[in-house]
């Protein structure tokens, strides 16, 4: 029987990707005369050359063309198929990534929960950044922003409105913060840039404020910890927050916010197993009750 040789179709791939047999190679963790013996291989049982082999470099024919973007289509919904399958197999486990600010103010808090309810998933939480992604390693991703992809489903847990707030004790010390001019005499924290206070001051009608020299905390959590123990006024997002500020561990001095149109998401594949709709469903529960709760 005259079988597809699949192997050097992946070759192929990637080298039609990369269009480069070096690329290639490293990214399959073979030899470049590997990559070439198999496209060798495929050109032979095809009966056409899939590349013009220059000096230095080498392109697609006209049949090399079309069969990339055939190959290229089936592989990834071949591996797609593949991910969906062991998810299913699996689903007995889960991993989560989820950004600082989300794991430490809502998800860790309420774990127990989930697992109560199912015991029979093995939960993991992984750190995650605002930028990442979901790929192979989590099965579900908390963090900044929606995934437009569309192998993804994205669901949208927070607004990421932030607006100034401070530790009642630092208030009190400080005095009234009614203005923006009053704000910004006070001690200003800042998260990761002072980007985020110039584009609130512009907001509020004050173009060249001067932000100061406040800390510039590279990890959210450090500048809630510091907000909260009443070193200064941060911009905080005011959803994720709803726990402090219900306490009274944190006020809001002022209703002018930024980043209206941002928001926290959950991503999980766009065909989910068992396992992650279960989670995505609880979470997305636990946030919405408390936001009815507190309505």
């Amino acid at each position: 029987m005259d079988y597809l040789p699949l192997n050097a179709i992946r070759a192929f791939e990637a080298t039609a990707r990369h269009l480069s047999f070096s690329a290639a190679g490293e990214e399959l963790h073979v030899t470049h005369p590997a990559i070439s013996h198999q496209i060798r291989r495929l050109e032979e049982w095809l009966g056409v050359p899939l590349f013009h082999r220059d000096a230095r470099k080498v392109r697609l024919t006209e049949a090399g063309q079309a069969l990339q973007a055939s190959a290229s289509a089936a592989l990834t919904e071949l591996g797609a198929t593949c991910r969906r399958i062991r998810r299913n197999a699996a689903q007995a486990s889960l991993s989560v990534g989820c950004i600082p600010s989300i794991a430490s103010r809502w998800l860790v808090p309420r774990l127990s929960d989930f697992t109560g309810r199912h015991p029979e998933i093995a939960i993991r939480v992984a750190y995650a950044k605002a930028e990442d992604r979901l790929e192979d390693d989590n099965d579900i991703l908390i963090t900044l922003g929606a995934d437009p992809s569309p192998q993804v489903t994205s669901l949208r847990l927070f607004s990421r409105m932030s607006r100034p707030a401070c530790s009642p004790h630092y208030l009190a010390r400080k005095g009234r913060l009614e203005t923006a001019a009053a704000i910004a005499a006070a001690d200003l924290l800042h998260d990761e840039t002072r980007q985020g206070w110039q584009e609130w001051f512009a907001k509020a009608g004050i173009g060249k404020a001067d932000v100061g020299n406040g800390p510039v905390f590279a990890d959210f959590n450090i500048l809630a910890t510091a907000v909260i123990a009443g070193h200064g006024v941060a911009l905080c997002p005011v959803e994720v927050f709803r726990e402090e500020l219900r306490r009274g561990d944190l006020v809001v001095v002022s209703d002018i916010s930024t980043d209206d149109d941002k928001g926290y998401f959950l991503t999980m594949p766009a065909q989910p197993s068992a396992a992650e709709i279960k989670f995505a469903d609880w979470f997305h529960d636990q946030v919405s009750v408390k936001a009815g709760a507190e309505a």
